[in-house]
């Protein structure tokens, strides 16, 4: 299933927070404030302009230049030399001595057997820019991960917030209601002072909302790059596993941070080979040519001799290196690569692990999230005819004013505990879905612009030769939150859809 499916904008059918439900609000309240802001534009923005993500994509193109540095050790190699002589006093000098002279050369190296090194070199390299594009693939998937947390904390927290501007105004007007009664005798003091207290309990807790509101904006600029405006209700997220089994199947066939634990075991077994051709011949073939010329010194004895003031020398060899002691410096690098390759080995074992781990707990955590969606769903149901029964109780005589506190206060806490479950099932069954990797980047189809390719640098500069192919200067491509305004409580819209 794509991602792209759970960014289609359909509306939300079963994970609806209630308290961004569209309603019809009650006389003179203000109406809902109309979405700005939807999960899908949040992700693509942070895809875009994240400096996480973008800096892994750096990462990774330094990762492809690899390729050519292990393909040049197999290329041809040509240095030009150039020297300039002049003797000062040689007391043993002939007649036939040339007391002046220059030259320039250029030699050209054509490697022909190096072991195996430059072969299995290439294909280490090669094997780990796959390795590092599953890395930019699990990184996406985590960047995802944490807007998706950073978008649902924003609606949960203006969710709180409301439910808590809704609990100080009915306590409020209950002390009010509990302060007239007092004056005509019908309450004692100690019934106001109850109510005192409750209304500035949930005063400071109001506060501590607003506290966490303004942290969950800040940290959605932190993550997004951009302050939140009036955020939509997610949509649904399709293709969830039936079981966690269905769950661990997926992701150990498709996890991005699995596959790239399992390339770089691959590369370091490549590691291993290029380690063993340090005890195997070399062979090259060399050309080179020389001019030379000795500004006229020569001496009329070297002339007569045969010596000229310039002219050319060329030459052409073979060269074979075999090793024979090197102070058991290749064994040791042999037996260090060995020990690297175990260790990426045992690399796959724990990210499989982890892998395992992850796709079982995020779905322990969805499950039980929903569960508890359900149970907060009846007890809202059950506190609001409570606190209904209660009131009119208390009209009767029945009730005390501190029967009606409490099941204010237990209302608030299973509307809260509603918003905050409906959260954690949404960021748990995403969560789900990236462990399983299907929550990547080539999933979404951005409008606006292509998707990042990092195949694109790979295909660049794999068959690059020039010693003189430099990149533009690098320039910041994530965006600078330094100039956005410090965010506040202040929340729109409906304080409760459920009104008491």
């Amino acid at each position: 299933m794509r991602l792209s499916l759970i960014l289609a904008g359909v509306s939300l059918a079963g994970l609806t927070l209630p308290a961004l439900a569209q309603t019809v609000p009650p006389a003179g309240q203000a109406p809902a404030a109309q979405p700005t802001e939807t999960l899908r534009e949040a992700l693509v923005k942070a895809y875009r302009t994240n400096p996480d993500i973008t800096a892994e994509r750096a990462n990774l193109r330094a990762t492809d230049e690899n390729v050519p540095i292990a393909r040049s050790r197999g290329l041809p190699g040509v240095s030009s030399t150039g020297a300039y002589s002049e003797s000062l006093s040689n007391t043993d000098s002939s007649p036939a001595s040339v007391p002046r002279q220059g030259s320039l050369g250029v030699d050209l190296s054509v490697p022909i057997f190096s072991g195996g090194a430059v072969r299995n070199s290439v294909r280490a390299a090669e094997t780990r820019v796959e390795a590092g594009r599953a890395g930019l693939r699990s990184v996406e998937a985590a960047l995802f991960t944490d807007v998706v947390a950073a978008y649902m904390d924003v609606i949960r927290d203006e969710a709180t917030v409301r439910l808590n501007q809704q609990n100080v105004r009915a306590l409020d007007v209950n002390l009010q209601a509990t302060r007239d009664r007092f004056e005509v005798g019908d309450l004692t003091r100690t019934d106001v002072a109850q109510s005192e207290a409750r209304l500035a309990l949930a005063q400071s807790q109001l506060q501590g909302a607003e506290a966490r509101l303004i942290s969950s904006r800040e940290n959605y600029i932190r993550v997004v790059g951009t302050a939140p405006g009036t955020l939509a209700p997610p949509p649904p997220l399709p293709g969830l596993p039936a079981n966690p089994d269905q769950a661990v199947a997926t992701a150990l066939t498709d996890n991005p941070a699995l596959e790239g634990a399992r390339k770089a075991r691959e590369a370091s077994g490549y590691d291993v080979r290029v380690a063993r051709a340090g005890r195997l011949p070399t062979v090259s073939v060399g050309v080179g040519g020389d001019y030379y010329n000795r500004f006229g010194s020569v001496p009329g004895a070297g002339q007569l001799a045969g010596v000229q003031n310039d002219g050319f020398a060329t030459s052409a060899g073979v060269s074979l290196s075999i090793p024979l002691f090197q102070g058991g410096r290749p064994a040791a690098q042999v037996r260090q690569a060995q020990a690297r390759e175990s260790a990426s080995i045992e690399q796959v074992t724990a990210t499989e692990r982890g892998v395992i781990a992850q796709a079982r707990s995020a779905y322990a955590v969805y499950q039980s999230a929903l569960r508890v969606i359900e149970s907060s769903r009846v007890a809202v149901q059950a506190n609001q005819l409570s606190l209904e029964g209660v009131r009119a109780e208390n009209s009767v005589g029945t009730r005390t004013i501190l029967d009606i506190l409490n099941a204010e206060q237990e209302l608030l806490n299973s509307q809260v505990q509603l918003v905050t479950a409906e959260r954690d099932a949404y960021v748990a069954g995403f969560a789900v879905l990236a462990a399983m990797g299907r929550a990547e980047a080539e999933d979404l189809g951005l409008d606006g612009g292509p998707l990042y390719d990092p195949v694109a640098n790979y295909d660049r500069v794999r068959g690059s030769w020039s010693d003189w192919r430099d990149n533009p200067a690098p320039e910041a491509e994530a965006t600078r939150t330094v100039n956005t305004p410090a965010q506040n409580p202040n929340v729109s819209g409906p304080v409760d859809p459920q009104p008491r």
